[in-house]
């Protein structure tokens, strides 16, 4: 079971989910996002993945969590997004224990975590909105910078510390979210390559294989 709605912070999801008995591994795609997460008591961050995630969490596992969208999270969590790339870290790493102890043990994680972030909540940084912006609709870091109203250097630093990786690899994993949501609607390979920007079907099955560990096929299934 997994349920999502929009929080009441902006450009942040709230998700929950239940781990059903019989369940394979799951694998997550990188989506430009960093998640604090509540799992079974254990709270946790998530930082911005470059590859998919693969997991196999216990039957009934629970969690509860906060989506951080167009680079709100650094901000809330105090670290640059930077430092969290590719990486599970404890939450009271980064938070004093007896604040995290609080979220671990609330009757309801969800509000519990979106409480402690509201405390910390600093406000979305416009470029960075508009970086993603551009990200999603596929345009070229050029001129995403333009868009932004910053340098070259200038968009990558702020991205960097935001997002945790650059304009070129955000573009790259936004990309590759809006294939697969093509693809997953029953578009054509051929139609999803065109489509979502690559240059042709074997750039896409290279792109996909890169970022998600699998081919396109595979990943639907």
């Amino acid at each position: 079971m997994y349920e999502e709605w929009n929080s009441v912070l902006p450009h942040v999801v709230a998700w929950r989910s239940v781990t059903p008995p019989g369940s394979s591994s799951k694998r997550i795609l990188p989506d430009g996002c960093l998640d604090l997460i509540w799992q079974d008591g254990t709270v946790f961050v998530a930082g911005p993945d470059t590859t998919a995630q693969v997991g196999l969490p216990s039957p009934g596992s629970r969690y509860a969590a906060l989506r951080f969208g167009a680079g709100t999270g650094p901000g809330v969590l105090g670290v640059p997004a930077c430092e969290l790339v590719d990486r599970r870290v404890p939450l009271d790493a980064l938070w004093p224990p007896a604040e995290v102890r609080a979220i671990a043990e609330a009757d309801d994680p969800v509000i519990a975590l979106t409480a402690a972030a509201s405390r910390r909540w600093q406000g979305a940084d416009r470029a960075m909105l508009a970086l993603a912006a551009a990200a999603r609709a596929g345009l070229p870091v050029g001129s995403a910078a333009q868009w932004c109203g910053l340098s070259a250097r200038q968009l990558q630093r702020r991205s960097n510390i935001a997002v945790g990786y650059g304009p070129k690899t955000l573009h790259r994993i936004l990309r590759l979210q809006r294939a697969v949501a093509l693809a997953r609607a029953g578009q054509p390979f051929a139609t999803v390559s065109a489509d979502a920007g690559y240059a042709d079907q074997a750039h896409l099955a290279r792109e996909v294989r890169a970022l998600s560990g699998v081919s396109l096929s595979a990943l639907l299934r």
